[in-house]
């Protein structure tokens, strides 16, 4: 592989350690309360709506352009997207399924369309309370916990904004009262057209992305997309209507002058932090498509 990076086997097992402790610290308390049959209306998120499984989470991966030295390194074998290559085991980019091609390519031009705009920095979080507008009791996803203002407190903050949302994956959520709302109607086939980085939902897929890139995203990039997913999670259900409060979620009181602007500081310094992992993502994208293509025409 020309011009790979050769880890030797104490370096990518060191690598590969420290990966497993920094996911531990969450996949082993999401183990404990799945055990207990104990659910959490924030930390759950990360492991319900998003389909990545913990085990996966915790393997290590280098990426692509890295060849694994030592013995060990034939345990890699194991999965078909590993070939030996000289000096080692490395990701087999020309054994690259077609359709992982296609996702990689969807990817890259989702994240390069969101890296162009602008940032928008106006929704407020609306889109959690659209999920419960004139919502029936069937329908509230967190029903253990309380509104903090309400049924009638909750329509009445919706009824008196502008909702703003250019995310489908949270539109498609929203209640069926709260849809024309919208000042923007989203849907799969606009997804790249829509989607722009001061979106909460757009930063949270940055690990999606990288999740559906596996084992060909370097887990490092992973690890630091679900953390930072995590963070937007909590600011995500802390603007909510819920009051979370009881469990350590202090609200961020969106209905207010004054939580609108904390909230858009949040976002702002998340939209910011999003920035090198989506270039980080693009460049992972990038170097899978034009080695897989450089390696087809070589072989042709």
């Amino acid at each position: 592989m020309s011009g790979a990076i050769v880890l030797g086997e104490a370096a990518w097992t060191a690598r590969r350690d420290e990966h497993v402790a920094r996911v531990r610290r969450w996949t082993e308390p999401h183990a404990r309360r799945r055990a207990a049959g104990e659910k959490h209306p924030v930390l759950d998120f990360m492991f319900t709506y998003y389909s990545f499984r913990p085990s996966k989470l915790l393997r290590w991966h280098p990426g692509p352009g890295v060849v694994l030295a030592g013995s060990s390194a034939r345990e890699y074998l194991r999965w078909p997207a590993y070939a030996e290559v000289p000096g080692g085991v490395a990701l087999d980019l020309v054994a690259l399924p077609d359709n992982r091609r296609e996702t990689a390519s969807f990817v890259l031009d989702l994240l390069r369309a969101t890296a162009a705009r602008t940032p928008r920095l106006n929704c407020f979080g609306l889109h959690e309370w659209a999920m419960v507008y004139r919502a029936g009791e069937e329908e509230i996803r967190h029903t253990g916990w309380p509104l903090r203002l309400g049924r009638g407190g909750t329509n009445e903050v919706v009824e008196s904004s502008k909702l703003r949302c250019t995310h489908y994956d949270a539109f498609r959520f929203f209640t069926a009262p709260a849809r024309p709302r919208n000042t923007v109607q989203p849907s799969r086939p606009r997804q790249i057209e829509l989607e722009q980085p001061g979106c909460l939902h757009a930063t949270m897929d940055l690990y999606k992305w990288a999740y559906k890139l596996d084992p060909y995203a370097p887990s490092d990039l992973l690890a630091d997309c679900f953390e930072l997913a995590l963070e937007v999670r909590a600011l995500d259900m802390r603007a909510s209507p819920y009051d979370l409060s009881a469990i350590g979620f202090e609200p961020v009181p969106i209905e207010s002058e004054r939580g609108r602007a904390q909230y858009v500081r949040e976002q702002a310094a998340l939209t910011e932090r999003a920035a090198p992992l989506r270039e980080r993502l693009t460049a992972v994208c990038a170097a899978v498509l034009t080695s897989t293509s450089a390696q087809h025409e070589s072989h042709s």
